[in-house]
């Protein structure tokens, strides 16, 4: 997954969110010929300017990526990386968007994968099969919410921050970026194996299991 954004993003104008957001997808529908084909001919780098440009019409602080779909073959992800500020923006642009069909689906925060143990990610010159992240997890079921200890044996080869980062996106992919912010009160990186961890699908059973 690469996330792009508008490099130099202007103030954001106040804007309705919903007349933002119909404006996306009229410029969607203009530029869908262009991203099909740039996509088709496995280029998608021939639109990240034109679709950062027409992202940021709905709020230039959003990301976006254009993914593998689940259940179509594309999907377009736009995420306010959970910020409250953004969520009316979010909202709006999913609320206006067309139905999924074969092609494309739509998805206003990053959603968890399939299987995340079928994942692998590349850190630099390494790469980390996220099957063998064990998480320590601790529920606070008044609250429902839980405190997690992340670890991977591969921890001690990398450095801070591929560390950081190995720590949070099991729980993205896991859990979608919406849940894990919901639901993840605590997070920490773990250099030992904790007594009692479990892996990522157990997590997920865990915390979809909150109330």
């Amino acid at each position: 997954m690469k996330w792009f954004r508008r490099r130099h993003p202007e103030p954001a104008p106040q804007c309705d969110p919903a007349e933002a957001a119909a404006e996306f997808w009229r410029g969607w529908v203009e530029l869908l010929p262009s991203v099909s084909a740039a996509l088709g001919d496995k280029e998608p780098n021939r639109v990240e300017n034109d679709l950062c440009e027409l992202v940021a019409v709905v709020h230039p602080e959003l990301h976006f990526s254009l993914e593998r779909g689940q259940r179509a073959i594309y999907a377009l992800v736009i995420s306010g990386q959970e910020d409250p500020r953004l969520r009316p923006f979010t909202d709006a642009w999913k609320a206006a968007a067309p139905p999924e069909d074969a092609i494309w689906e739509y998805h206003d925060s990053v959603p968890p994968v399939p299987d995340p143990t079928e994942v692998t990610v590349n850190l630099g010159i390494h790469r980390i099969p996220l099957a063998d992240v064990r998480v320590a997890v601790q529920v606070d079921e008044a609250e429902g919410v839980v405190d997690v200890a992340v670890h991977h044996p591969q921890f001690a080869e990398l450095d801070q921050a591929a560390r950081e980062a190995l720590t949070y996106l099991p729980l993205d992919a896991t859990l979608g970026e919406r849940l894990a912010a919901e639901r993840l009160r605590r997070v920490e990186t773990a250099e030992a194996e904790p007594q009692g961890a479990i892996g990522l699908l157990e997590l997920r059973e865990i915390v979809r299991g909150l109330g």
